[in-house]
């Protein structure tokens, strides 16, 4: 769903999944939860959403290895930012042109810890 633009469903279906972890890994799972609800603030022109859930997205992503259970979380932290960059350049005026093929996939790699 996250990889789909859904960001909505992914926000229920990790939450699920968030509810139901007891180990640590739990903590990555709110995190891709948090940026999803990210960039569904930025798909609804809400700039001080987006700005405040990544903070939020951001302390839950940090500390994963590169790869985690399969996720290249190294590589979504580095794609976040950069949709960042981007949302902070055109400020909350200018929003509604964001080019969401900015928006990258969360990539798994089943060879990954």
């Amino acid at each position: 769903m996250f990889n789909r633009g859904e960001y909505f469903e992914a926000h229920e279906a990790l939450e699920e999944a968030w509810r139901a972890e007891t180990s640590p890994v739990r903590e990555l799972y709110q995190g891709i939860l948090q940026l999803g609800v990210t960039y569904l603030h930025i798909t609804r022109n809400n700039y001080e959403g987006a700005i405040k859930v990544y903070g939020r997205s951001r302390r839950w992503l940090e500390g994963w290895p590169e790869i985690c259970r399969g996720i290249r979380v190294g590589q979504l932290r580095r794609d976040a930012e950069q949709v960042m960059i981007e949302v902070r350049r055109l400020g909350p005026g200018q929003l509604a042109s964001f080019d969401r093929s900015l928006f990258k996939p969360v990539i798994f790699d089943h060879a990954g810890n």
